[in-house]
């Protein structure tokens, strides 16, 4: 496949699957209770938004059985949550920070990166004054799909309260499912195979199995495998197979490892 194509497929959502695109406005959502929104309803799922406290907030996405969302960077095809928040008050800055993803098979051979199930992505709220309390104001845009693949939005608005909420616990437990920022280093060993291919080794860890997550710049795309190692390794084939006309090597790539004994991520430059 080549840039061109997959581009079209993340901007089109083409997919194996059949596409339909409805009309995806809703109502806003106000708070259900002092910590939470309503529900916001779409095909396959809901979201809403959970305070955790003065300055962390949740966007959670309850998804429908067979349902799948998607990462900040969707893999071959899908698309990434968008997040505006220019409506809110007392906001001077809001970071979404993103739970480690799965790799999900679809139906036309491609892969997924995302979620099933449901997700909570926490939201790091910076108050433009600290003394007073943040109204978040969230216009999201995400994707889901099953057979059908369909563009879901949600309009939230939440108050943050002064105190920790009942809701803490569970957005804490997202963020910290969430990889954690390590120098080069600590990740692993990165080094070329060659033009357009490297390699990439990290000392084996128990738990899970490993997996690795490559994003480029926009408009390259390199792909990571499982790779032979030596010893207790985890390793991973990484191979550029497409970029922009024009663009040449080095290029900065921001890697995400999962499993073992939990996520990390780091950036490197591939040369």
């Amino acid at each position: 496949m080549t840039h061109a194509e997959r581009a079209a497929r993340n901007k089109g959502w083409t997919r194996g699957t059949t596409l339909v695109f409805l009309s995806a406005l809703c109502a806003p959502a106000m708070a259900a209770d002092a910590y939470s929104t309503d529900w916001a309803k779409a095909a396959k799922s809901d979201a809403r938004l959970l305070a955790a406290d003065g300055a962390l907030a949740g966007f959670e996405i309850r998804l429908a059985p067979g349902a799948i969302t998607y990462w900040r960077d969707p893999g071959e095809a899908g698309v990434p949550p968008t997040f505006d928040v220019s409506g809110s008050d007392n906001v001077a800055k809001v970071e979404p920070v993103f739970p480690a993803p799965k790799r999900i098979k679809e139906q036309d051979g491609s892969e997924a990166f995302g979620y099933d199930g449901g997700v909570v992505i926490p939201l790091k709220v910076e108050p433009r004054d600290p003394a007073k309390l943040v109204t978040l104001q969230l216009d999201a845009n995400y994707a889901v799909c099953e057979k059908l693949c369909l563009p879901a939005r949600a309009e939230l608005t939440l108050t943050l309260p002064g105190a920790a909420s009942p809701y803490a616990s569970t957005v804490q437990a997202a963020l910290a499912a969430a990889p954690r920022p390590v120098e080069p280093a600590a990740f692993g060993e990165f080094k070329s195979d060659g033009a357009g291919a490297w390699r990439l080794c990290a000392a084996h860890e128990a738990g899970p199995p490993r997996d690795l997550f490559v994003e480029p710049p926009e408009g390259w795309w390199v792909t990571a495998a499982p790779a032979p190692g030596e010893g207790a390794q985890d390793c991973f084939a990484l191979t550029l197979r497409d970029m922009p006309k024009g663009a040449a090597l080095p290029a900065p790539l921001r890697l995400t490892m999962t499993g073992g004994t939990g996520p990390v991520e780091t950036s490197v430059i591939a040369r």
